[in-house]
């Protein structure tokens, strides 16, 4: 029978998070009691489905009443459950069953309806990267028109839900692989701490997107980084982010002395970061399913293999996104930390999700380790190159401890240059701001305009040929059937002539996998970078501000003249840190989308040389009369 909850407090769900909209007092079933994050999947009386919060609803008995004992929360049953099963492996069951009781008299089995609802949980695995329309990153600080995004996640558009039905007729390649022997398989599943939770959980219903919910690859992550609404980060967890405002730098009495200090030189182009020696790739392969809680629950893992020591490590996609947290959260004011590939509910095991998913994640690692600060970085190298799970968990824990992250990144910044004036270094910032808005319009639109171009290609464009064909060969047929003699080298031809131009569909519709897909991939990973640059413009813009007041601050005796003389000081260094992170990306835009225009170019040359090729062999078959 279906487990039944009944909902304790009102949820109204986000728009486009997959979410579902449930009300005090409303009995709904649990599709799926543990999507990850404090988020279950449930299907309430109209058969709507979607994520609530598991604090929000209680567990009913079988039966579906509220008899003798009240409902556990879905958190806390599985909790008990989870205790059950550990409790009867180390003793006898009679013994498990009385430290279940002590359990459930300490959380009280009380009616809970009228109290305020719980404290949010953490965001649905689907708000995580979900931005609407109404929350441009841009539309904080500057009121001019963003421009109409429509996803071009997937690019070819498929229907929502499409995901989920390929997957049951689609059998399953990875089903037999449980990791990968020659590397080290990552954490042990009965790790102590909450790294075994399974959250590589919902995203959307279908990796395929058609509609502005889909904006998710951007500037979902990264332009919320202090917005609730957008990402929900626990802020409180990361100690860079518990003081707001950039006071926690510019006004700090003693900067600590961190170990490793971040360099900024001045280069032909101005400001510019410390490149090392020699540079490294990061090769992610190989994806194998793997399975934990004896077969219950599954997940994927990839295979890492940094090109500069050519050792292998295995990563789930939770992995991945608890190292972009640590890298948004230390480096995210200073510099541009673009998000992962969306999580998803269905389909995550088809063959063609897991493709797509480790093409994107080899984008991103190549792009961190292309950035000179963070591919240096402490967290980033104990990514790649742990050794066994206790150097793993030794220096996850103190990447999470982190007290230099935030706005206190640039305490380890040291430019190597003079201090720059305040008029100077908000005439860099409005430069940067102005430039980055303009770029973000410019790649929304291309994106626009290329998923445009890709429908038109997989669909109607290639029917009008497959039209064209039909009806050259319809009637060659016709003419056949007149009985005269000498037409047959016509019809023939009229029949080849048909036959080209549904070749020529064929060609059409695979055409934007050649070329506009890496096109649109690579303006896709522009709009994440894009999106994280109003938070960065918005911290600076707030310090010149800070400075700006200095002035009141001191004849108020709020500050000391040393302490105002140390924040332009700082002020400057956060200026040179943007510059050098501008200088770094100008460089990589550049080649990046020299390289992918050019490939596109070319293979548009090819894909009509090809056409033409065949029109000419088609034409040869026309006598001259």
């Amino acid at each position: 029978m279906a487990t039944k909850a009944r909902v304790m407090y009102d949820f109204a769900a986000e728009p486009g998070n997959n979410e579902l909209t449930v009300n005090e007092g409303e009995i709904i079933t649990i599709t799926n009691p543990d999507v990850g994050g404090g988020w279950l999947e449930g299907r309430n009386i109209k058969g709507e489905r979607g994520l609530v919060p598991t604090d929000y609803v209680e567990i009913l008995p079988s039966d579906g009443k509220d008899q003798f004992s009240c409902g556990n929360s879905v958190a806390d049953q599985a909790f008990l459950d989870s205790l059950s099963a550990s409790t009867a492996r180390a003793s006898s069951s009679a013994a498990s069953n009385n430290h279940q009781v002590d359990i459930l008299a300490q959380i009280g089995c009380v009616e809970s309806l009228s109290q305020s609802p719980p404290s949010s949980p953490s965001p649905s695995p689907s708000s995580i990267n979900k931005v609407g329309s109404g929350n441009d990153p841009w539309s904080a600080w500057s009121a001019s028109k963003s421009g109409n995004w429509e996803s071009s996640e997937g690019w070819g558009a498929q229907p929502e839900g499409a995901g989920a039905q390929r997957s049951t007729n689609t059998p399953n390649n990875w089903d037999t692989a449980f990791g990968h022997p020659q590397a080290y398989q990552g954490p042990a599943t009965g790790d102590d701490d909450d790294w075994d939770e399974d959250w590589d959980g919902p995203k959307s219903s279908s990796y395929f997107k058609d509609s502005e919910s889909a904006d998710a690859g951007g500037s979902q992550r990264g332009n919320s980084r202090a917005s609730s609404s957008s990402m929900k980060i626990p802020l409180n967890k990361f100690p860079g982010f518990a003081k707001p405002g950039t006071e926690q730098y510019l006004l700090a009495k003693q900067l600590a002395k961190p170990k490793e200090k971040i360099p900024i030189i001045v280069g032909d182009y101005g400001p510019m970061w410390v490149y090392p020696t020699s540079t490294f790739d990061c090769v992610v392969a190989d994806p194998r399913k793997g399975s934990k809680m004896y077969g219950l629950k599954s997940y994927i893992e990839y295979q890492l293999t940094p090109t500069n020591t050519n050792r292998s490590v295995n990563h789930r996609y939770k992995h991945f996104d608890w190292l972009y947290e640590r890298l948004l959260v230390k480096f995210g004011s200073a510099i541009p930390i673009p998000s992962l590939p969306d999580k998803q509910v269905t389909g995550r095991f088809e063959e063609e999700f897991i493709k797509m998913r480790m093409e994107r994640l080899q984008a991103w690692m190549t792009r961190m380790c292309r950035h000179p600060v963070i591919s240096e970085s402490e967290v980033f190298q104990q990514f790649l190159n742990f050794r066994d799970e206790k150097e793993w968990k030794t220096g996850k824990r103190k990447a999470e401890k982190d007290e230099l992250a935030g706005v206190m990144i640039f305490s380890t910044m040291e430019p190597e240059a003079p201090d720059l004036d305040l008029v100077e270094i908000e005439q860099k910032c409005e430069a940067v701001g102005k430039f980055t808005k303009a770029m973000d319009d410019g790649v929304k639109e291309l994106l626009t305009v290329g998923q445009e171009h890709w429908k038109r290609c997989t669909g109607p464009l290639p029917k009008e040929y497959q039209k064209i064909g039909k009806a050259l060969q319809s009637l060659a047929t016709v003419f056949s059937s007149s009985g005269y003699q000498g037409e047959t080298d016509l019809n023939d031809a009229i029949t080849e002539a048909g036959k080209t131009y549904e070749e020529i569909a064929s060609l059409v519709a695979e055409q934007p996998k050649k070329d506009l897909h890496f096109l649109m991939e690579c303006n896709h990973e522009y709009k994440g970078f894009l999106g994280c640059f109003p938070d960065i413009i918005g911290t600076h813009k707030g310090a010149i501000e800070k400075v700006k007041e200095s002035d009141k601050l001191v004849a108020t005796s709020k500050i000391t003249p040393q302490d105002k003389q140390n924040m332009v000081k700082r002020v400057s260094t956060m200026s040179y840190a943007l510059q050098a992170e501008m200088n770094h990306f100008h460089s990589n835009r550049i080649y990046d989308y020299n390289s992918v225009i050019r490939l596109y170019l070319e293979q548009q040359v090819q894909f009509y040389e090809t056409i033409a090729e065949k029109l000419r062999q088609a034409l040869s078959r026309f006598p001259v009369m």
